[in-house]
């Protein structure tokens, strides 16, 4: 069984200490324990920290991961699916405002390279 300290996940995920004991604060990692003055993290906690951190590298707030964990532990995953159904509405929303954006430059690109051909 593989433990690692939370030094060692701070230092592995690239996730600074507080922000880890900030999530053991949640009572996200109930497997963690105390073994010779330091937090030991175990398979299944590595687990919740890397669903943890997907959810961060989708711009989850730190409430909507908490929020998200908190389900995800009852079980409830159709709360879980909804959550994920907004934030995937609201990356669609702005890939949709950047396509526009896109389609906006290259008008004006175009004018711009039309009218230099006259």
């Amino acid at each position: 069984m593989i433990r690692i300290t939370i030094e060692e996940a701070s230092k592995k995920y690239n996730i600074p200490i507080k922000i880890l004991k900030e999530y053991e604060s949640w009572g996200l990692f109930q497997e963690v324990k105390k073994v010779m003055g330091s937090w030991q993290y175990d398979e299944t906690d590595l687990e919740r920290l890397s669903l943890i951190m997907t959810l961060h590298d989708l711009d989850f707030t730190v409430g909507e991961i908490e929020k998200y964990m908190k389900l995800s532990l009852e079980k409830n995953e159709g709360e879980c699916l909804n959550l994920l159904n907004k934030k995937r509405k609201g990356i669609l929303d702005e890939v949709h405002l950047k396509e526009k954006q896109l389609s906006r430059i290259d008008y004006l690109r175009y004018e711009m390279d039309r009218g230099n051909k006259k």
